[in-house]
């Protein structure tokens, strides 16, 4: 196999009948240059990016190789872990967000995530790997890498399961649960445990209730009677439900039927107990 382009000392672009590919493996191009041949048993990545190719093959060449190196084993690690294959533009999107993120902590630049909670909640698999990459990037790239880090890996490597949401989707998500839990602790002022069960399960119940909206999937019928003894015996968490209704409508032109908010009081009152 010859090589069309030389990216970086361990990055090349071969071609491969009439396709033409990225080849990544350690120091597979190093002193290579176009036209000569490329040892494939050093290869271990092999991909077409299809549009993206051309964004790829930028990164590859001005983005730091020890860079590359990190993205590429968080990704392995991710694939081998949740036991899937990522969508190929995460090695776009996870080593360009890296490389900057250690950029700006280098010059001092703190980076904060205020939807962390809502994320180590929502995708509990990914965010571990969060944490297992700051670890790495720490011991690899001597760079401090605080905790948020991990949330915002964690979506990269949610949004690049193959067919899952996109990385906007999941932000926005994350953001109106956030918004959301903001309601209920202003209402009933308090501050929630992230770590109890009763956070764990609200968190779930809404994300699936706006999957829900999206997807134009029904919502689980509550009966009448139900409805009214909820509204009459838990007054308070009931009408703290409403108002995330409320709210929902008016910011987001989401509407949860009534059956809905009565899902949301019992997680809300059972909340409300604990504390």
């Amino acid at each position: 196999m010859r090589i069309l382009k030389v990216l970086n000392n361990n990055a090349a672009v071969i071609k491969e009948g009439a396709i033409e590919k990225i080849a990544m493996g350690p120091g597979i191009a190093f002193q290579k240059k176009k036209n000569d041949i490329i040892n494939m048993a050093k290869v271990e990545k092999l991909f077409v990016m299809k549009e993206e190719n051309e964004k790829f093959q930028e990164i590859l060449r001005n983005v730091p190789e020890e860079h590359i190196e990190v993205a590429e084993e968080i990704i392995s690690y991710a694939e081998v872990t949740l036991n899937v294959t990522l969508s190929e533009h995460i090695h776009i999107a996870l080593t360009d967000h890296l490389s900057f993120a250690v950029e700006r902590l280098r010059r001092g630049i703190a980076i904060q995530n205020k939807l962390l909670n809502e994320i180590k909640a929502l995708y509990r698999p990914e965010y571990e790997i969060g944490l297992w990459a700051v670890e790495h990037v720490r011991a690899r790239l001597e760079v401090d890498m605080p905790i948020d880090e991990a949330g915002y890996i964690a979506l990269h490597i949610h949004t690049a399961k193959l067919e899952t949401s996109s990385m906007q989707q999941a932000m926005m998500h994350a953001t109106m649960i956030n918004e959301m839990i903001g309601i209920i602790e202003q209402e009933l002022d308090v501050t929630m445990d992230e770590n109890s069960m009763s956070y764990q399960r609200l968190l779930t119940h809404l994300r699936f209730a706006l999957n829900r909206v999206e997807q134009r999937e029904p919502f689980h019928s509550m009966d009448d009677d139900m409805l009214l003894i909820l509204k009459t015996k838990y007054e308070q968490s009931f009408q703290c439900a409403e108002k995330i209704g409320e709210f929902l409508k008016k910011e987001y032109d989401i509407t949860f039927p009534e059956s809905e908010i009565g899902y949301i009081t019992l997680h809300i009152h059972r909340i409300k107990e604990r504390i």
